[in-house]
C-alpha cells in the first residue's frame, strides 16, 4: 500500500502520521465523511417516509369518501368540528406544524440547526403528518405533498444531529425537494423546484450532494411505489398555430385566478383590519366557519372534498365535468387554507387548474379537450405558486405529456406575468414571513396563518 501511495506521490513520504492526518481529513470519522452520509442516508429515509406518509393519506381520503357517499348529510357537521378540533390542537400542541410547511422550510433556512428545534423539530413534524391526516379524514380540501416537504427537511435535520454535522440551508433545500420527487414521482421536478422556489431563484448554490439527495429520495419512493405516473399517460399535444391562440388565454386566466388566491391567503395571514384581527382572536371559532364552507360545498357537489385527484383526472381524460367545478374547488381550497389547520395545496391547486381547464375548454371546443385542461393547470399552479417552470415539469412528469412543452412554457410565464397583476409577493415566501423567529421564542404560539 505504501509503495502504491509512493508512487501516486513520489515527493511525500507516508509515514504514520501521515495516515492519521489522511484518516482525520476523509476517514468515517471526518466531517466530509458524516456529512455525505448524513445527506445520503437522509435522502433514502426521505423517499421511505415521503411513500408512507403518502400511502395513508390515500387511504384515509379512500375513508372519507366512503363515509360521505354513506352518510350524505353527517359531513355538514363533522366537517366544521373537524377543522375546530385540529386548529385547537394545532395551536394548542405543534403551532408550528400550521399550513403547508413549504414556509417554514424557507423560512428554517435563515438558522437551521435552531429550526431542527422548532419548525423542523421531529415534534413538529410528528404533529403535522397526524394532523394532516386528520385534515383528509375530516374531507378538508388539503394535499400531502406540501407537508411532505416539511417532513423531508426535518428527516435530513434528524440525520445531521445523530451524525453530529452542522445543518446547511442547502441541505434543507434538498430535503424538501427530495420530498417533492417523492411526492409526485418527479425527480425533475423536485430539482427545479429546489432552484426556482426554495433557493428563491438560484440565490444558493446547489451541491453535487443536494442534488444527489433529490436523486436517491425520488429513486426510493419509485422503488417502493412503483415506477407510475401520476395522472396516469396522458400523452396530450396542441398544434402550434392552436398553441398560439390558446396560451395567452389561459396564461392570463389561469394566472389572475392563482393571483386571487394567493393575495386572499397573504391577506389573511399578514393584513391588519378588523376581519384578520377577528380571525386571530377566535381562530377555533373562524375555522369552524371555514369547515361550514366546505361541507356545504362538498355536500352540495360531491365533488370538492380532499384532494380533487380524481375529478382533475377525469377532466385531463376528457370527461365532461360541471363549468362551477373549477370556482367551488377555489372556495374550497380557500376556505381550508385560511382556516390555518395543517395541509397543503399543491394538488388541490392542481385540481383547481383543471376546473380552469375545463372553463376553457368552452371557449375553445375545436382544441384538443386534455391539451386545454393540461395549460389550464400549468397556469393556474404557476399563477399561485409562481415557479412556472416547477409547473410545467410537474405537469409534463404526471401526465407524460412532453409533447406539449413548448405551449406549457408559454402559458406558465404568461400566467406568472398575469399573477403579479394581482398579487405581487410569492405566496410562500410571503407567508414564510410569519415564521421569521422561531427560536427565540420557541413556545410562544404564533398568529394563525392559513394552509398552504
Amino acid at each position: 500500500m505504501a509503495a502504491f501511495l509512493d508512487r501516486l506521490m513520489p515527493a511525500k513520504r507516508w509515514t504514520p502520521s501521515r495516515y492519521r492526518a489522511l484518516l482525520r481529513a476523509r476517514g468515517p470519522r471526518s466531517v466530509q465523511f458524516r456529512t455525505r452520509a448524513a445527506i445520503l442516508v437522509g435522502a433514502i429515509l426521505v423517499g421511505i417516509v415521503a411513500t408512507l406518509f403518502a400511502e395513508a393519506a390515500d387511504r384515509a381520503a379512500a375513508m372519507f369518501a366512503g363515509y360521505a357517499r354513506r352518510w350524505h348529510w353527517l359531513p355538514l357537521l363533522t366537517t366544521p368540528l373537524t377543522f375546530m378540533a385540529l386548529v385547537w390542537l394545532t395551536r394548542r400542541y405543534a403551532p408550528f406544524a400550521r399550513g403547508s410547511g413549504i414556509p417554514q422550510v424557507i423560512a428554517a433556512q435563515a438558522d437551521p440547526n435552531a429550526a431542527t428545534r422548532t419548525l423542523i423539530s421531529v415534534r413538529t413534524v410528528a404533529a403535522k403528518a397526524v394532523l394532516t391526516i386528520g385534515a383528509v379524514l375530516g374531507g378538508a380540501s388539503v394535499g400531502r405533498e406540501g407537508p411532505t416537504v416539511q417532513l423531508a427537511a426535518a428527516v435530513m435535520g434528524a440525520t445531521h444531529r445523530i451524525l453530529r454535522v452542522p445543518l446547511r440551508g442547502g441541505v434543507l433545500i434538498a430535503g424538501g425537494a427530495a420530498g417533492v420527487a417523492a411526492a409526485f414521482n418527479t425527480p425533475l421536478a423536485g430539482l427545479m423546484f429546489a432552484i426556482e422556489e426554495l433557493a428563491s431563484a438560484y440565490e444558493q448554490r446547489v451541491t453535487l450532494l443536494v442534488l444527489a439527495a433529490i436523486v436517491i429520495a425520488g429513486m426510493v419512493a419509485q422503488s417502493v411505489q412503483g415506477d407510475y405516473i401520476y395522472f396516469g399517460a396522458i400523452g396530450a399535444h396542441m398544434p402550434l398555430l392552436s398553441a398560439l391562440l390558446v396560451a395567452p388565454v389561459a396564461g392570463i386566466a389561469g394566472g389572475m385566478a392563482g393571483g386571487l388566491f394567493s393575495r386572499t391567503l397573504l391577506a389573511m395571514a399578514l393584513a391588519r383590519n378588523r376581519v384578520t384581527q377577528w380571525t386571530r382572536a377566535n381562530p377555533v371559532a373562524f375555522a369552524g366557519g371555514c369547515g361550514v364552507v366546505v361541507a356545504v360545498l362538498g355536500v352540495a357537489t360531491g365533488l370538492t372534498w380532499g384532494t380533487g385527484y380524481s375529478a382533475a383526472r377525469a377532466m385531463i381524460v376528457g370527461v365532461d365535468a360541471p363549468l362551477w367545478f373549477g370556482p367551488a374547488k377555489f372556495l374550497a381550497t380557500a376556505a381550508t387554507a385560511i382556516a390555518g389547520l395543517p395541509g397543503g395545496i399543491f394538488a388541490p391547486s392542481l385540481a383547481v387548474g383543471a376546473g380552469v381547464g375545463n372553463l376553457l375548454r368552452q371557449v375553445f371546443p375545436s382544441e384538443p379537450a386534455s391539451a386545454i385542461v393540461i395549460l389550464g393547470m400549468v397556469a393556474y399552479f404557476a399563477g399561485v405558486v409562481r415557479a412556472p417552470l416547477t409547473a410545467v415539469i410537474i405537469l409534463s412528469e404526471t401526465t407524460a405529456s412532453r409533447g406539449l412543452m413548448l405551449p406549457m412554457f408559454a402559458t406558465a410565464f404568461i400566467a406568472d406575468a398575469a399573477s403579479q397583476w394581482v398579487c405581487r409577493e410569492k405566496l410562500y415566501h410571503g407567508l414564510s414571513r410569519t415564521f421569521a423567529v422561531p427560536a427565540a421564542q420557541p413556545s410562544a404560539v404564533p398568529p394563525v396563518t392559513p394552509a398552504r
